[in-house]
């Protein structure tokens, strides 16, 4: 009687999370955001005065004014610096910022957490202020929208988004695999042609809106470019402060020849 061969028996695979699913984190932002986005409904007196109290207004911090209050008093001078990026123009406005949170922030979201994805959104929406404000002194203009925590969360994804295993990379895992490879350090990010490529036309295409003073929507507000450049700066400078993965070793990085680095 002939034995049988045993049959190898496999693990089933756990199920892979699509790339673009939307991470808790993210989809609550997005659902702030939407219902901030409903003071539209309010009469126009109450709408304004919702942008007066939580949109960004550099004249706000204007020592030359005399006897001149704005709405929100002393307070609005600190939290506008991040409320103003919950607020939006209209749902053009809107459906850009999700549009490019969709990859990029649903990455860093999971890889940060949500405390340190939301106090990241904080900080550069903070950092986007502080750039507007220095290149908009006198402005009386409200700035509002998300744009320059989007721009951050760009710019602390393409200090991982390229390594081999990560979202932006032709070989990945899973959404989750893919969010938690090891970073490149600032150095290493800097010598890598595709981070610079993405830089190089990041930067070009705000000059741009810049130069042309392009507008968005139907509301024709103009695209605060600096406050895009201020976000995005402080979001790869400052990535680390905020990134829970063990970076890639500097020795690991060098040995990959280029031909292996272009394939990733």
């Amino acid at each position: 009687m002939e034995s049988q061969p045993e049959t190898q028996l496999e693990a089933p695979e756990g199920p892979r999370e699509p790339i673009l699913t939307l991470p808790g984190a993210l989809t609550a932002y997005v659902a702030l955001i939407a219902v901030i986005h409903l003071r539209v409904l309010l009469p126009p007196e109450l709408e304004n005065w919702t942008i007066d109290v939580f949109g960004f207004i550099p004249k706000r911090y204007d020592s030359t004014l005399l006897n001149i209050d704005f709405p929100g008093g002393t307070g609005a001078k600190v939290w506008t610096f991040v409320t103003y990026s919950l607020l939006h123009a209209n749902l053009t406005h809107i459906g850009f910022n999700v549009l490019w949170l969709l990859p990029f922030g649903s990455a860093l979201a999971r890889r940060f957490g949500p405390v340190r994805f939301y106090v990241f959104m904080a900080v550069t929406a903070a950092a986007g202020a502080l750039a507007h404000l220095l290149t908009h002194e006198h402005a009386i203009a409200p700035m509002i929208g998300a744009s320059a925590s989007v721009s951050g969360t760009m710019a602390a994804a393409i200090r991982f988004a390229f390594v081999k295993g990560s979202f932006l990379s032709f070989s990945r895992g899973d959404a989750d695999e893919a969010a938690k490879v090891p970073a490149l350090s600032l150095g290493q990010a800097f010598r890598d042609t595709r981070v610079l490529a993405f830089l190089a036309v990041w930067f070009g295409v705000n000059i741009i809106f810049g130069v042309g003073s392009i507008a968005i929507g139907a509301d024709g507000g103009t695209v605060a470019w600096q406050a895009h450049i201020g976000g995005f700066l402080a979001g790869l400078m400052l990535f680390s402060l905020f990134d829970p993965v063990r970076r890639m070793a500097t020795h690991a990085a060098d040995a990959s020849s280029p031909d292996e680095a272009d394939r990733v």
